[in-house]
């Protein structure tokens, strides 16, 4: 073995360390390298964190959640009262609507107090074991050592008489303290994989409930308290209410920023604009071109295009990603292709957002980029669902436009002659030139091609994905005589273990992080591609 471990380290790094120790520890050939190995293993440092004080971290929260769901019930009373039809907030809120806002808000604090102690408690169980398992270990290799002894030295090493009886004594001593090593390196391995898998399931599922806590992310004075209620209260009519909130997490930090830094004459127009329409969504996706970075007089602009537009009208045209309620349940995959049945297909009008839009073209770097970019900017995604007046309902346009748009960014990819294929400096570029300005973060490049890679790097992607930033992600696969297949995809969503796939055939679906980590993201596309070898980070 070469090279140099820090304890301080990560909790992957530990395992990886430990995980080539597991393979050649059983293989070590003399006295002195089985003491050096495992004088590595023990330099690893022990599983990390205060159960105790993850537990009582934990009570906090849960005595919380009798608190989130007491203001629960208080303004669920208000709400049953029958609130007269008047209007609050900046922004013209009606009350009544005010109110159920809060309500639901109180539930997902209760949720989010109940989800963060349930992640505190699971981390606090998962790390007791794993420590008395790695001190176990630790206990295996020290008596190891013991029956070892001191290290050989020149002379002993060095000596040309040895009889067969001292020769085979020495083996026999050296092969029960290799299998006592083995036994307490794998200890320790097993110790360090679950205090590893344990600290990415708490933070994954912390940073959700973080992002989950939408009411506090829009930090403006510029709107009362219940206009930002309402905007982050807002979803699509289609789809699940939870999985199609018209503003990410991000874009309403992003929004507060923006309406802040108006100058005062711009912030009187979007405050008019604001409570001039017809619907939340409207305000929704509003302040949603805010955050994309739009100026106030595109957004008026915008605004005269979807005004007074119902809320269905406005989702078909302005978000290209509907996520249905039943798409996290698994059907299994086709026998045939290894993709899963369930997949949402996402369509403006019948027409798929697709590649070349049949899903045939290789342009799929560029068209994964175009539909993120829609995803995060209504105003764009407008112009190509509703043409240049805002005002189209036409299949055969829409695709025009949007086959359009994707060859215009696979060009400026340097793609491939044939609308195929764009390498990984192109899809950089792209990336930071058409859906950066909108997220507020720069991506840049990583290749995940084996699964501790991957293993290590899904911290960041649930954590950008539960704050509204897309992650592209490339996958590829080879044939027996080593033919290559590659394709470019986008994570959009995270839920528990799942991860959400738009793949820009026109569809979308969930993949668990097995999946992910170990070859298993043909279930998001099909058998020719089973390994994720690369994905683009948004940078804060």
């Amino acid at each position: 073995m070469t090279g140099f471990f820090s304890p301080l380290d990560s909790p992957a790094a530990r395992r990886s360390w430990l995980a080539d120790l597991c393979g050649s520890i059983p293989k070590a050939a003399t006295k002195n390298d089985l003491l050096d190995q495992i004088d590595g293993a023990l330099f690893v440092s022990a599983p990390q964190g205060d159960t105790g004080a993850l537990e009582a971290l934990g009570k906090r929260y849960r005595g919380q959640v009798d608190k989130a769901g007491d203001l629960h019930d208080r303004v669920h009373k208000v709400a049953r009262k029958g609130l007269p039809e008047v209007w609050v907030g900046d922004t013209s809120v009606l009350a009544s609507d005010g109110v159920a806002a809060a309500a639901r808000a109180a539930t997902k604090m209760s949720e989010a107090f109940e989800g963060g102690a349930k992640a505190l408690h699971a981390l606090a169980d998962a790390l007791g074991p794993a420590k008395k398992q790695d001190a176990d270990g630790r206990a295996k290799l020290v008596q190891a050592k013991q029956q070892l002894g001191p290290r050989d030295g020149f002379f002993d090493l060095g000596r040309l008489i040895e009889t067969d009886e001292e020769k085979a004594e020495r083996q026999k001593v050296l092969a029960a303290a290799r299998a006592v090593a083995t036994d307490g390196v794998a200890l320790m391995h097993e110790a360090a994989v679950a205090a590893d898998d344990a600290v990415r399931a708490a933070a994954r599922d912390l940073n959700k409930w973080a992002a989950e806590a939408r009411a506090g992310k829009m930090h403006t004075g510029q709107l009362s308290a219940v206009d930002r209620l309402m905007l982050a209260d807002t979803s699509g009519k289609a789809g699940a209410a939870d999985y199609n909130e018209i503003l990410t997490a991000t874009e309403l930090e992003r929004s507060g920023r923006a309406m802040d830094g108006l100058p005062p004459a711009d912030r009187s127009r979007m405050e008019h604009l604001l409570a001039d329409a017809k619907s939340p969504q409207e305000k929704a996706y509003l302040m949603k071109a805010l955050a994309a970075g739009h100026k106030v007089d595109d957004i008026e602009a915008f605004g005269g295009k979807i005004h007074g537009k119902d809320p269905a009208w406005l989702q078909r045209h302005l978000s290209p990603i509907v996520t249905q309620g039943d798409s996290l349940r698994d059907e299994g995959t086709d026998p045939g292709n290894g993709a899963n049945l369930n997949t949402d297909l996402q369509s403006f009008d019948g027409q798929q957002w697709a590649q070349g839009g049949d899903g045939r073209e290789g342009t799929c770097v560029a068209s994964s980029t175009v539909t993120a970019r829609a995803m995060v900017d209504p105003v764009f995604a407008l112009g190509l669902t509703g043409g240049p007046s805002g005002q189209e309902d036409d299949p055969v346009a829409f695709r025009m436009r949007l086959v359009d748009e994707q060859h215009r960014v696979h060009q400026e990819g340097h793609g491939g002659k044939n609308w195929d294929g764009m390498d990984q400096k192109g899809k950089t570029e792209v990336l930071n030139k058409e859906v950066s300005p909108e997220t507020g973060g720069s991506y840049e490049l990583q290749e995940v091609r084996d699964a501790d890679s991957r293993r290590n790097v899904l911290p960041e992607i649930e954590k950008a994905v539960a704050e509204g930033k897309p992650v592209p992600i490339g996958v590829e696969g080879y044939e027996a005589d080593g033919t290559r297949h590659g394709h470019a995809m986008m994570i959009i969503g995270q839920e528990g273990d799942k991860l959400q796939i738009y793949n820009p055939w026109g569809q979308t679906t969930w993949v668990s992080e097995d999946d992910f980590v170990n070859g298993g993201m043909a279930k998001a596309s099909d058998s020719r591609l089973p390994d994720a070898y690369a994905v683009h980070l948004p940078q804060d």
